[in-house]
């Protein structure tokens, strides 16, 4: 009697549920649906794109990354029937500026971008523009189903602005600092430190000139760490005086420039040349945008194996890059399906290989199936290559209406313009 009462009391308790459950299944299978329908959208933005050709306009300044282009475009070749033709860009500001007189001549269609590499300051101006293909196009891609913007909020948002999925996610970057060994015992871990060391080394740091981006970097993190209230960076610009929000940076340079390379009255026209430099001897210490930077550096031969990284203790600054189609894109179908390719597993494991490029991953290890899940394990690293614990803390970047204001007050100040 026990157990009918019991059986009982479960069928009421289903009873109770059932419209409940109906309505789960219900969202599941509209939640079911919608993943069909939107595969079957992209299937046929494949089929538009077979025959199509992209130019994509992205930064040619490094040799690795110029040679991890041509590998993607032979594997878009072979899949898709795309050519994608690479546009060497030694700022990508001239890309935009570009995109927008195409906009203000009226050419709606049939522009000279087809997809852009871009984060941040330019994101932004394209954005607020109405530059940028505006249908949440990246969400859709079948490869951002391996991200996880819980882990990795940058995904969804550039320099603190939205990205509304107007661009899909490329790879990760982060400040490291690399220094010669044979010169330097103990590398400076705080931006008081680095001015300490490069007063106590006159003539072996420098930085790239503004408004090279790894150069007003290296500003933004000495204003991070000097800073008094550093969360006011993350808000527009004109919400604060920018006299008072930028002290600390004039403060700290005008500490260390005189003991600059060549006075701190000329700088390394880009972070490239910085690199260089630090290759020549002519630097002890220098920094980049990609923890693998060093590692790649010794492998190339532009850098003597005894080249190292490290980190400031208190964190280094952090962002995400991404690729996105212009609104009046002559291929935006292809443009996708590239996007969609170089977000993809195979495409993403290539890329982080440091003997390849190194770019850090945007890809959530959890998401992927098991077997990529240990080929990024079994990822080689370079011998200047930090572990990820090693990393530390990462450091959130500027609301990108800081650029200018840090650009324009740096160049009045020390160049005189």
């Amino acid at each position: 009697m026990k157990r009918k009462q019991n059986n009982l009391s479960i069928f009421r308790c289903f009873y109770q549920y059932l419209p409940q459950l109906a309505i789960i299944a219900t969202v599941s299978f509209f939640g079911l649906y919608q993943s069909l329908a939107k595969a079957d959208d992209f299937e046929t933005t494949i089929t538009n794109a077979k025959g199509q050709t992209v130019y994509f306009n992205a930064w040619g300044g490094s040799p690795a990354i110029n040679e991890y282009i041509a590998w993607a475009g032979e594997r878009i070749a072979d899949e898709y029937d795309i050519t994608l033709k690479h546009v060497k860009l030694s700022a990508t500001s001239d890309a935009v500026s570009r995109i927008l007189a195409e906009k203000t001549s009226g050419k709606s269609t049939g522009g000279s971008v087809d997809l852009i590499w871009i984060n941040g300051e330019n994101f932004a101006a394209m954005k607020s523009h109405g530059l940028l293909q505006t249908d949440d196009w990246a969400y859709h891609l079948p490869s951002f189903q391996y991200t996880d913007a819980k882990l990795l909020p940058g995904i969804k948002t550039d320099f603190g602005i939205p990205t509304d999925g107007q661009e899909a996610p490329w790879g990760r970057a982060q400040l490291v600092f690399g220094y010669d060994t044979a010169y330097v015992n103990t590398p400076p871990r705080s931006a008081d430190q680095l001015a300490q060391w490069i007063i106590a080394n006159p003539g072996r740091f420098s930085y790239p000139k503004p408004p090279d981006f790894t150069g007003v970097s290296f500003l933004k993190q000495i204003l991070l760490e000097t800073s008094p209230t550093p969360d006011m960076f993350l808000e527009p610009a004109d919400q604060t005086d920018p006299n008072t929000a930028l002290a600390p940076l004039w403060k700290w340079l005008d500490q260390a420039h005189p003991h600059m390379r060549k006075g701190g009255k000329h700088f390394p026209a880009n972070y490239t040349a910085m690199i260089q430099m630090l290759g020549d001897g002519e630097l002890a210490i220098a920094f980049a945008f990609n923890p693998t930077e060093f590692s790649n550096g010794i492998a190339q031969g532009i850098l003597p194996n005894t080249i190292r990284s490290y980190v400031h203790d208190s964190g280094t600054l952090a962002n995400v890059h991404f690729v996105a189609v212009p609104f009046n894109a002559n291929s935006p179908a292809a443009a996708k399906v590239v996007a969609d390719f170089l977000l993809s597993p195979e495409a993403q494991l290539h890329k982080a290989n440091s003997d390849i490029w190194g770019d850090p991953t945007v890809l959530a290890m959890h998401k992927l199936p098991p077997d990529m899940q240990d080929a990024f394990a079994a990822l080689p690293k370079g011998i200047a290559t930090l572990n990820e614990s090693e990393l530390g803390k990462t450091l959130p970047e500027f609301h990108p209406s800081w650029v200018s204001v840090i650009e324009q007050q740096w160049a009045k100040r020390y160049i005189g313009q």
